[in-house]
């Protein structure tokens, strides 16, 4: 009789706690995005290669963890819970090292950490703590020119300056005259007069950014002690800063500068990856990947007039779009012997942030931008901030705003930014707000990159266009990897601003599995009489049946 009294008041309790349970799983679907229903069992399944999905971080403006107002490197450790909750595995750092501006791409001592982010001890902690978590690591290395204020520069111009007229510098005397571009001609575009004497030196940027001779065999030397410095360290690789004007107007010189610094650090480190800022056109970047150098940002889909813009403008078509990507990624293979990896991005720290590209916009075009950006092939950039649809644009000091964690710009944490930053509202919640929203910018990208994690296809395979299936507001794609272990995706994209249908006989063969969405809005994807209906806005990742 006992025996029959606990078997039934067991049975009543795991009818409640199943009761309680289901209750509680009800309420929580509720609650969940239709993203988050059909992504919710995704796995990251990321090879450890170079493809990545990497963000962009002005240390001084990101997260202030001494209460000084400047953002700093134990203030990006202490995030590292948010970078990589939102999916990133690599991060980029802009500079870091010594500078007398609030950039700091004018360096004044190459291998030591600005006294505003840190120490090195600090910079060393933050390398650990990445690897540790899985991401990697890659800083600015800015090789174009130095600041007035390194040394270099300073006992070059001192020994210039005690020169008598008509005497001719000696290298012996003073190595460093030789590791600028020094002339007495003032005549010459780009130069700028050395204060106090008869000399001019190139500084094709600002006159505070005096140029390096890059044909200076000692200055060669000099770089490859400090990428061997900062490799030393553990940096999985580096941004390569303003790389068209090594050379001002001479792409070959260009080109062979850095095929001698890619073999340079290869050789040190063979996995290290490195991406270079070739500012032009993607018949001329696409060219430079001839260097041997992993990767160029794909300049020609970024910014307010770029290809992302312009597609979610419906300035270009779907197919449009879909036939850029093949294009660039041609011209990048055939340039590379099929080695590079395309950097594509939306917006960095030169650009104006994209909250203002589109008036009116209740962030529902911010998403779908993004979107198109972290379903591209390559490595995908993202720059601190535009996960939340932050304002920043005019002067080069508001595109570098404080990293806007909270409204309250009192909490621990929060910058100032820099000193001549204007000051302005931005359109959109904070992090903390967005991050409690299943329909925010934050949970979005979130999403865009599980998916991106999910299926590694999305970058490593090659974009294939169904012509037959695309059109002005419809884009069916495949991406095939080289590599059979990876799975091959159909990727489908309605770019119009109202919802658009595809028969299902349009899928690519075999891809007929939905497997994952990003939806700007909380309509679903219907499939109804052989049509699929596609929300506004909407990327639909398809797969084979198992």
């Amino acid at each position: 009789m006992k025996k029959r009294i606990l078997t039934a008041i067991m049975a009543a309790m795991v009818l409640l706690t199943g009761c309680g349970g289901q209750a509680k799983t009800q309420k929580k679907a509720s609650n969940v995005s239709y993203m988050e229903s059909v992504n919710g069992k995704l796995k990251a399944n990321v090879p450890d290669d170079k493809y990545r999905t990497t963000y962009e971080i002005f240390v001084g403006s990101f997260y202030d963890s001494d209460g000084d107002g400047i953002g700093d490197l134990k203030g990006v450790e202490e995030k590292l819970d948010y970078i990589k909750d939102l999916g990133f595995n690599e991060i980029w750092l802009m500079p870091i090292c010594p500078s007398p501006t609030y950039h700091k791409y004018d360096v004044s001592d190459y291998e030591a950490i600005d006294k505003d982010y840190g120490t090195m001890e600090d910079f060393e902690s933050l390398v650990n703590a990445c690897h540790k978590d899985g991401i990697k690591l890659i800083t600015d290395l800015v090789l174009n020119h130095t600041s007035v204020e390194h040394p270099w520069f300073k006992q070059a111009k001192e020994y210039l300056k005690s020169l008598k007229d008509g005497e001719k510098p000696d290298a012996k005397k003073c190595p460093y005259v030789n590791y600028y571009n020094f002339t007495r001609d003032g005549s010459e575009s780009g130069y700028a007069q050395l204060a106090g004497s008869m000399w001019y030196y190139e500084a094709q940027f600002w006159e505070g950014m005096p140029d390096l001779n890059l044909d200076n065999k000692a200055v060669r030397n000099e770089i490859k002690k400090i990428t061997d410095f900062w490799l030393d360290k553990g940096v999985d690789g580096f941004r390569l800063d303003a790389v068209t004007s090594y050379y001002t107007g001479n792409e070959e010189k260009n080109i062979e500068f850095l095929k001698w610094l890619n073999d340079e650090v290869k050789a040190k480190k063979p996995d290290a990856y490195m991406v270079g800022e070739c500012w032009t056109d993607l018949t001329t970047y696409a060219r430079y990947y001839q260097s041997g150098i992993d990767s160029f940002f794909d300049f020609d889909f970024a910014n307010n007039d770029g290809t992302i813009v312009k597609t979610v403008r419906g300035q270009t078509t779907a197919n449009g779009f879909g036939e850029q990507m093949v294009t660039a990624q041609d011209e990048i293979a055939q340039n590379s012997d099929g080695k590079g990896i395309e950097a594509p991005f939306y917006t960095n720290h030169d650009m104006a942030r994209s909250a203002g590209y589109y008036p009116g916009d209740d962030g529902s075009k911010v998403k779908f931008a993004e979107g198109l950006n972290l379903m591209m092939s390559g490595n995908a950039f993202v720059y601190y901030g535009e996960e939340i649809g932050m304002k920043g644009s005019g002067k080069d000091e508001n595109k570098r705003a404080p990293m806007y964690w909270t409204s309250d710009s009192t909490t621990k944490g929060m910058t100032k930014g820099p000193k001549d930053m204007e000051v302005f509202d931005m359109k959109y919640d904070p992090e903390d707000k967005q991050a409690k929203s299943d329909s925010s910018i934050l949970s979005y990208i979130k999403q865009a990159i599980k998916l991106r994690n999910a299926f590694p296809a999305i970058a490593r395979g090659t974009v294939a266009v169904d012509e037959n299936a695309s059109g002005d507001d419809i884009l069916v794609t495949t991406r095939t990897p080289s590599d059979s272990s990876i799975e091959p995706v159909a990727i489908v994209y309605n770019t119009s601003e109202k919802s658009a249908n595809l028969k299902t006989s349009d899928l690519p063969d075999g891809f007929t599995k939905l497997s994952g969405v990003l939806t700007v809005g909380k309509e679903r994807i219907t499939e109804k009489d052989g049509t699929i209906t596609l929300p506004k806005e909407t990327i639909a990742i398809y797969t084979k049946v198992d």
